[in-house]
């Protein structure tokens, strides 16, 4: 059969459900990862014809398509920044919004080294520059792909990395695998304190991140199918009694082990930007900032531990 017929009959059994622009990316997408062709290359063979063999996966993808299964899900991978992450119904698939997240704290980070490097190169005594890692912690790490962008832009970080879900945690430690970065997972629970003072997180950390649920069941309706039936629960709804309960989770904990001057990054529920913030600041952080998306909405929070003020839950 021509690819171009296909690729008609793409459009012709998904036009109900997804908008032309998706279903050709759906197209493409799927004629790179099974057949190893370029997006163009109707342009510059529209005669192709495809063997009954190379038509099997095209027609395989496109059923489970038809039943609002994530492309994602249907090739087993993602692309999250510069990198290619396995993902399976056990994980989250990354969203631009997180790419975003990310791209704050490396900026973050680039602007702190720029200035410590001025710092240094004013100062009349000569020191010895501070080698020590940065130490960052994935709360909620999913497919790991928060964790492992870190580690591939910081290769100076020590990266910690912790899930709820043992087979979430299998996801993440093969994609950490293929990325060639090292990172530390641990199986626990953020709502549990007294796992979360397991032995190998009594330390302090510079940056806390987070990606945690926060999709309220109200909101469901606004969820689409390929999301909602299939994408894990566990990572994606909180109740709508209490939907900042990650939230206030992670916020305990960062006052209790970010050390002074470190920094809290969060992506956050879009219609529950202030009263986030208004969490953040009840547990004394500061220079808060609320950012949008690209998309323009209220997405992702940051906060600073001040210098000076004791840590919560250590005497101090």
């Amino acid at each position: 059969m021509l690819l171009k017929e296909i690729k008609n009959i793409f459009h012709k059994e998904l036009g109900k459900t997804y908008p032309k622009e998706e279903i050709d990316s759906f197209f493409y997408r799927c004629i790179e990862h099974y057949l190893r062709l370029e997006r163009f290359v109707l342009a510059i063979q529209p005669e192709l014809t495809l063997t009954k063999e190379e038509e099997q996966p095209l027609f395989e993808a496109l059923s489970q398509l038809k039943q609002e299964w994530p492309l994602q899900y249907i090739l087993g991978t993602a692309h999250f920044m510069d990198l290619e992450l396995q993902v399976n119904e056990a994980v989250l698939i990354p969203r631009p919004e997180t790419e975003e997240l990310v791209q704050w704290i490396l900026e973050d980070c680039q602007t702190k080294k720029k200035d410590l490097d001025a710092e240094r190169s004013r100062s009349v005594i000569s020191t010895t520059p501070n080698d020590r890692s940065l130490r960052i912690l994935d709360i909620g790490t999913g497919s790991g792909c928060i964790a492992i962008a870190l580690a591939k832009h910081l290769p100076q970080a020590k990266v910690y990395a912790i899930d709820v879900s043992e087979k979430a945690l299998e996801v993440a430690r093969e994609n950490a695998r293929l990325n060639q970065v090292d990172i530390t997972f641990l199986k626990n629970d953020i709502l549990a304190p007294e796992l979360a003072l397991e032995l190998e997180l009594e330390l302090d950390f510079d940056i806390i991140v987070s990606n945690p649920p926060y999709v309220r069941e109200l909101e469901k309706e606004e969820i689409k199918n390929n999301v909602k039936d299939h994408e894990p629960s566990l990572a994606l709804f909180v109740s709508d009694g209490d939907p900042l309960v990650f939230y206030r989770a992670i916020t305990q904990f960062g006052r209790t082990r970010l050390k002074e001057g470190g920094s809290l990054y969060l992506e956050i529920n879009q219609y529950l930007g202030e009263e986030t913030k208004a969490l953040l600041k009840a547990h004394n952080f500061s220079e808060i900032e609320l950012r949008k998306d690209i998309f323009g909405n209220d997405r992702m929070l940051k906060a600073i531990v001040p210098k000076g003020l004791p840590a919560e839950g250590r005497g101090l």
